[in-house]
């Protein structure tokens, strides 16, 4: 069981790969399922809680004078209908300059919504939905405050944080696309209260949009080593995502320049006298050191100064020009959105997903942890 002893504390690490903790949740960033036969599912402990709390009517909280949303108006599931007493969240809109504050699970369908194209499979939409609600845990629980958001708020509505939907733009959905928004409502619906833990404590949820066949080991994008951000094979994404695999083309002048590189032509990658060479890759086929010139720069750094979707790379100089092809997109740790799409595609239902991306985590129900007093309803 979680202790319910965990710290609340508002202070934290800060910055996207600087501090105690990575920040960026994701960044803009099928074939058979090679190596998933002997790995076991994640244990849900959750499920069975979570259907005795419904069973007994659940530890149900109210709904604040100042909630900002039902389900009647196109949010989640109302407190009084959850099966838990949910805490609140309040969000940073980043379009008005207001803050927004919802229950738990109204956040999840917001999150949802905005992170994952709603055409997705329901296996991926639910691991999703339990990633979003993990992260969201992660910060009230534990008092993560890394990536300060404006105006006192726990988090923002982008990709600092997590793309969210607003009350206001969740209604909209609901109003355009019945379909889509069910499908989130289903998914926040079958997962309620259901989170990743590892030992005592909500994981770290990251998730980005599509792999290069792998994805990456925390350290080699953050500065903190996760035993459950460990690189795994993600073989589904090439074949369904079309943001697997871009070639863009620089003027050789330009890459010189971005990257501090001032003099020598470009040759292929592995030539012997490049002025730009990997020297080294991570586990995850990404991109870890490269030498430019007399500089040794980092691949995300690389990635971060030619504007790439990822550090997963190659490249090939012609005529004065720079053709660098691009696997992927986004940082790679964690769950591969893309990813996870082909694993449902192939009947692999949510709790197989996360153990695929998360190692080592087991799903558990938020409700046995202690609600901060700052966050009740």
């Amino acid at each position: 069981m979680i202790a319910l002893c965990l710290w609340v504390s508002l202070h934290g690490g800060a910055g996207d790969a600087a501090g105690q903790a990575p920040l960026a949740v994701r960044d803009e960033g099928i074939g058979a399922a090679a190596g998933l036969s002997g790995r076991a599912g994640i244990r849900d402990t959750a499920n069975e809680a979570g259907e005795r709390a419904k069973a007994d009517g659940g530890n149900k909280g109210r709904i604040g004078a100042d909630e900002e949303t039902s389900e009647a108006e196109g949010g989640a599931k109302s407190e009084e209908r959850a099966s838990y007493e949910q805490p609140r969240i309040s969000i940073y809109l980043s379009k008005t300059g207001k803050v927004e504050t919802v229950s738990l699970e109204t956040y999840v369908q917001g999150v949802v919504a905005a992170e994952m194209p709603l055409e997705f499979r329901p296996a991926a939409l639910e691991a999703q939905a339990i990633a979003a609600r993990t992260y969201a845990a992660r910060r009230l629980w534990l008092g993560e405050r890394a990536g300060e958001a404006a105006h006192g708020a726990d988090v923002t509505d982008t990709q600092e944080h997590q793309v969210y939907l607003s009350v206001a733009e969740m209604k909209r959905l609901k109003a355009d696309d019945r379909e889509g928004w069910e499908k989130v409502r289903a998914a926040a619906e079958a997962t309620e209260g259901r989170i990743l833990v590892y030992g005592d404590e909500p994981i770290e949820a990251l998730f980005f949009s599509t792999s290069n066949g792998y994805t990456e080991n925390s350290e080699e994008v953050f500065s903190t080593k996760r035993p459950y951000l460990r690189s795994v094979e993600s073989p589904w994404d090439s074949a369904i995502s079309d943001r697997a695999k871009e070639t863009v083309e620089m003027e050789l002048a330009e890459v010189y320049d971005l990257l501090g590189v001032k003099t020598a032509p470009v040759s292929g990658a592995g030539a012997s006298g490049d002025l730009i060479r990997v020297l080294e890759r991570t586990e995850g086929r990404r991109v870890k050191t490269m030498l430019a010139g007399d500089r040794r720069l980092a691949g995300t750094e690389v990635r971060r100064l030619l504007g790439l979707r990822s550090a997963s790379f190659e490249w090939k100089a012609d005529r004065g020009k720079l053709k660098i092809t691009v696997y992927g997109y986004g940082h790679g740790v964690g769950m591969s959105q893309w990813g996870a799409e082909g694993m449902a595609r192939e009947g692999y239902d949510a709790p197989r997903i996360l153990a695929h991306y998360y190692t080592g985590a087991r799903l558990e129900q938020v409700s046995k942890l202690a609600i901060p007093s700052n966050k009740r309803p």
